[in-house]
């Protein structure tokens, strides 16, 4: 992500090999690296060695740490500002400190969330849901749910854009979510759609 006080990386990919720091610097560095959830450490201090910047990761998530760095920094709550007015906040989920980025200049000034699979965008891109364990099917309760879109409640966004390719919803992202949450809910506790 590209933000006036530098570039952002979101959840860093593992492969970091010479071809991918020439592309990297060309764009301008990396001024902060922000991830979502622990599934994304692999590599993290090497990216941040290699461009003398920070690591954010929520506190509530350090236990997965394996390879502590002083380039790791930890902090704790429901949000945190970022150098070039982007967010990370908060949501939980299938870690306590799954973290989603929210970077209000994004999408031409409409707002922009980048969930990893915090918020999983569904293949046909209408929606998202919410997974204790993707690998084992596993939902997570409609408790952890709430307080999800509670934290959320506050940002304004219009698009999603999630880990995977094509996972985005490009417009009516936050009504999408709305959506999710009320779906996803009312299956839990009525057992039936909304």
């Amino acid at each position: 992500m590209r933000t006036p006080a530098g570039n952002v990386l979101w959840d860093c990919i593992a492969l970091l090999d010479d071809a991918t720091l020439d592309i990297v610097r060309a764009l301008g560095g990396i001024a902060a690296i922000a991830i979502s959830h622990p599934h994304y450490y692999t590599t993290m201090a090497e990216w941040a060695h290699a461009f003398g910047c920070e690591v954010w990761l929520h506190e509530a998530d350090r236990e997965w740490v394996m390879r502590p760095d002083p380039a790791l920094r930890f902090w704790s709550g429901d949000a945190v500002r970022l150098p070039g007015d982007v967010s990370l906040v908060r949501l939980g989920g299938h870690f306590d400190g799954g973290t989603v980025l929210h970077w209000p200049q994004g999408c031409a000034g409409r707002g922009a969330l980048l969930s990893g699979d915090i918020l999983q965008v569904v293949p046909d891109g209408s929606h998202v849901s919410f997974m204790y364990s993707y690998p084992n099917y596993l939902p997570l309760p409609a408790s952890t749910v709430r307080v999800m879109e509670e934290r959320l409640a506050p940002y304004d966004y219009d698009a999603v854009y999630g880990a995977f390719q094509d996972a985005e919803i490009v417009q009516d992202g936050r009504a999408a979510v709305a959506a999710s949450f009320r779906r996803y809910l009312s299956l839990l506790e009525r057992g039936t759609l909304a």
